[in-house]
């Protein structure tokens, strides 16, 4: 079960905009997540990548603070946004609930869960 102020600092971590730390830091080196309807990403060093891969397509990403963060047990609920501007100039918002499983103070397990015909909408200026 993970301290309230391990999960305190994984949130501070991810709204800092490094994503990649993040997981460094606070992920299990056998961890998966999983997007709505796909199969899960497995392994903090494939997890560490695909996320620099996402953000290397970006020219920023903005992490709005946590509006919600539950602590039950190993459960953790945080419920992010997202915005993502593309190298166009145009930025995307993603709302999500992120639901993770920790073993000890690291996160073995993340689902993520978004409505995906709203998920990525234009933010307009």
């Amino acid at each position: 079960m993970p301290e309230r102020s391990r999960v305190d600092a994984f949130v501070a971590t991810v709204v800092s905009g490094d994503h990649v730390k993040a997981i460094t830091d606070f992920y299990h080196e056998n961890a998966s997540m999983q997007e709505p309807g796909k199969e899960p990403r497995r392994g903090r060093d494939l997890l560490e990548n695909h996320e620099q891969n996402t953000l290397d397509r970006l020219e920023r990403m903005y992490t709005h603070p946590a509006r919600a963060v539950l602590i039950d047990g190993d459960n953790v609920v945080i419920q992010w946004v997202f915005d993502a501007t593309a190298k166009d100039g145009v930025t995307r918002r993603l709302e999500e609930l992120a639901l993770q499983r920790w073993q000890g103070d690291r996160i073995i397990e993340e689902r993520f869960f978004y409505d995906t015909a709203s998920a990525w909408t234009v933010v307009q200026p």
